[in-house]
C-alpha cells in the first residue's frame, strides 16, 4: 500500500507545512537524502504546548506533540517532493525532551515520533534514533524532532 493510501487509512490530515523560525532551511535534499531541521510542536503558527516533561508535561502528552512534529515533518516532505511515495526509507529520527530534573523517560516520549514513521510506512520506517533529554528547548516547548528520509528520484 503506498504511504499516500496509508495516510488515508489511518485517518491522517497532515498540517501545513511549517516556516523556519529563524536563519535556516526547514528543508534540505542532497542526492537522495532529505533532512528535515527540528520541528517543535506548533499549532496555528503558536508552540502546542510548554514546559518540560516530568514536570508540566505527561509522558503521554509529551510523545502526542512529539507525534505533531513527525506530522510536520512528513508535511515538509510532501510539500517538496509532491507526494509520500516516494519516501523509501527513514534511516534516522533525533529527538530532544526538555526534562524537569530527574526525568529519564525522554525515549518513551519519543516514541510518538517514532510510532507514526512505522504505522505510515512499516518496516522502512524503522530507523536508527537518539532520545535525550536536555535543559531547555525553543521556545519553552517539551520537544523537538528532527528526521533523515531517504527518497527515490523523481
Amino acid at each position: 500500500m503506498s504511504a499516500e493510501s496509508r495516510l488515508t487509512e489511518l485517518g491522517i490530515t497532515l498540517p501545513p507545512v511549517p516556516k523556519a523560525a529563524g536563519l535556516y532551511a526547514p528543508l534540505v535534499q542532497t542526492g537522495n537524502l532529505v533532512f528535515i531541521a527540528g520541528q517543535v510542536p506548533v499549532v496555528d503558527g503558536k508552540p502546542a504546548s510548554l514546559g518540560k516533561c516530568g514536570d508540566a508535561v505527561s509522558i503521554e502528552h509529551g510523545a502526542e506533540l512529539a507525534r505533531q512534529c513527525s506530522l510536520q515533518a512528513l508535511a515538509l516532505v510532501r510539500a517538496h517532493l509532491g507526494t509520500l511515495d516516494r519516501v523509501v526509507s527513514v534511516p534516522r529520527v533525533a529527538g530532544y525532551v526538555a526534562a524537569a530534573p530527574g526525568f529519564t523517560d525522554a525515549p518513551l516520549v519519543v516514541n510518538g515520533a517514532s510510532q507514526v514513521l512505522l504505522d505510515l510506512f512499516g518496516e522502512p520506517g524503522r530507523h536508527a534514533r537518539v532520545a535525550i533529554g536536555v535543559a531547555e528547548l525553543p521556545l519553552n516547548v517539551p520537544v523537538e524532532v528532527e528526521y533523515l528520509f531517504e527518497v527515490s528520484a523523481g
